[in-house]
């Protein structure tokens, strides 16, 4: 029988807090709205607060990507010399074979 008095008990309170949240006035209502609205107009000017910041980011990245540019053409200007003083080693390797053959080739 506790049971039955307890569960009653508690669906009563249920019940009172339902039927105080059905007794909404226009006045009630308006009020929500204008809160609700408000909330939202704030909501929107942090939106907005916060796509100005994006915009920073962009520029920043966009500076960001014009100094690797700059990088990628000085790796690009080591890389030729690279592969001319290669050349260049191999050009003179190849000419002082011939002068030593040359040399060894007069000596015989």
């Amino acid at each position: 029988m506790h049971r039955f008095v307890y569960q009653t008990t508690r669906y009563a309170r249920i019940v009172a807090t339902m039927m105080a949240r059905e007794a909404w006035t226009d006045e009630r209502l308006d009020d929500l709205s204008t809160r609700v609205d408000a909330g939202f107009a704030r909501m929107d000017a942090r939106f907005d607060r916060m796509e100005a910041r994006f915009d920073k980011v962009d520029e920043r990245f966009e500076r960001v990507d014009e100094r690797f540019e700059r990088v990628d053409e000085r790796f690009d200007r080591l890389y030729q010399l690279l592969i001319q003083g290669g050349v260049a080693f191999g050009v003179a390797l190849i000419g002082l074979l011939a002068a030593l053959i040359g040399l060894i080739a007069t000596q015989l």
